[in-house]
């Protein structure tokens, strides 16, 4: 397998690479840095880990300053 482009919501937000017999993701935007160079099983699990952090980062309440 070679680098393949990972989306969400339409938009290419990273890529993963093969590595250790894994796939690791590689962040391209910054709403998903927190995912970077993580490795995971297939680019459906990096589709639900940035889903999982999305949706965890949108229920948190926002700081005022």
């Amino acid at each position: 397998m070679q680098k393949q482009v990972i989306e969400f919501g339409g938009e290419p937000v990273g890529i993963v690479i093969p590595d250790q017999d894994r796939l690791k993701f590689i962040a391209v935007k910054f709403h998903v840095i927190d995912l970077d160079e993580q490795r995971f099983d297939t680019p459906d699990d990096v589709r639900s880990a940035i889903r999982d952090l999305v949706r965890a980062r949108n229920a948190a309440p926002s700081a005022h300053v």
